[in-house]
Order: structure tokens, then sequence, then C-alpha cells
């Protein structure tokens, strides 16, 4: 089946991002007291447990949800989730870089200081919530929708994003310097604030109504004054 198209405007069609589908399995409660490093997790619930600090490197998550969990200074760098569910985790100071998410629903989540450095996203869905100085330097997203969630300070730097919405959210501070854009729909924004990397926006869509607020910064880039 081919990707949908989005008409952006002008002439211009925007590819609609492919989102996950998850279908858990029936899932067995997780009954440990925590996470072992390249720890294997299949079809397995985690609910409202305690998993700060916890050395979850390297670990693969199957066909897994995890619901109401805090995720204080948890490590989970390169760790994979698939076919899984991060339902209201909360927490500080989470280290997911390097991660891979694929065909991950990601819904109210609550978190600050996430690093997510290198990480690996495709089909993943982030839908309500909020995201204080979430960390995504040059991270790979592919089919990534954003629904209804607040970015505050959000560091895109150096990341590649390829066919990526931002639906009925607030993207405050964001830095986009050095990123590559490709179908990237901006339209949805309801707040777009760029601190910086205007000048990286080639192969995203804006809507008409961001172009008179970006207006200023574009004319800043640029060297034009405006008096």
């Amino acid at each position: 089946m081919g990707v949908r198209e989005r008409d952006g405007g002008a002439g211009r069609s925007v590819r609609e991002v492919r989102r996950p589908a998850v279908r858990l399995p029936e899932l067995k409660p997780y009954a440990d007291a925590g996470l072992e490093v390249e720890g294997d997790y299949d079809g397995l619930e985690f609910a409202d447990a305690d998993l700060a600090g916890q050395p979850g490197r390297g670990a693969r998550f199957m066909d897994c949800a995890i619901r109401r969990c805090a995720l204080d200074e948890a490590v989970l760098s390169r760790a994979r989730f698939i076919d899984s569910v991060l339902d209201r985790v909360r927490g500080v100071g989470t280290d997911l870089s390097q991660v891979s998410l694929r065909d991950v629903e990601v819904l109210d989540a609550r978190l600050g200081g996430v690093q997510m450095h290198g990480a690996v996203l495709e089909r993943v869905l982030v839908r309500g919530g909020k995201i204080d100085f979430l960390n995504l330097r040059k991270a790979k997203l592919k089919d990534v929708a954003f629904e209804g969630c607040v970015l505050a300070e959000a560091d895109f730097a150096g990341a590649e994003l390829e066919r990526v919405s931002f639906d009925d959210c607030t993207l405050s501070r964001v830095d986009f310097s050095g990123v590559r854009m490709r179908d990237v729909d901006l339209r949805g924004v309801a707040r777009l604030d760029i601190a910086r990397g205007i000048d990286r926006l080639a192969g995203a869509v804006i809507s008409s109504a961001q172009l008179m607020d970006l207006a200023p910064a574009f004319a800043a880039e640029i060297g034009v004054r405006v008096e």
C-alpha cells in the first residue's frame, strides 16, 4: 500500500505519517523487583512499578505495556521497544540514549530531561502529556506523530525527521539546528516557538498564519531589518 498524501497547499503534497498499529496480546503481570541489563521482556505488563534508577541498558521489550511507572534516572540506553505501549509513565533524567522504538505508543507521559540522543523512532505515536528538555540530538525519526502534547525546549539538533507530524501541540523554544527534514508537517502546531534552526525548515510545511508569526525570525536570519 502506498503512503497517503495530504494537501500542503500551493501544489505541495505531504506524505502522511504511517502510524503504529499496536495490538497487545493478553499480558502477564511483571512480578520481579527490577530490570536487568540486556533483559528480555515479552508479553508483560509493568503496572505502577517504581523503576527509578533501574539498570535496563540494552533490554528488549516486545509486546509490553508499561503503565503509570516511575522512570526517574532509569538507565535504558540502547533498549529496544517493539509493539509496545508506554502509558502515563513519569520521570526525570531518564536515560534513553540510542534507544530504538518501533510500533510504539507513548500516551500522556510526564517526563523531564529525557536523554534520547542518537535514538531511532519508527512508527511511533506520542499523544498527550508534557516532556521538558527532551534531548533528541542526532536522532532519526520516521513516521512519528505528536498529538496534543507539550514539548518544552526540545532539542532536535542534528536529527533526521521524515514523515513527522505535530497536531495540536505546543513547541516551546525548540532547537532545530542542523536538522534535516522531509515531509514534516508543522501546520497543526498550536504554538510554534523556534529558538534556533529557523534556517532548517526546508522540507517542512507550515501554515500561512505561522509564516506571519515567524516572519521576524526569518528576516533576522537573512539580515533584513524591519522598521
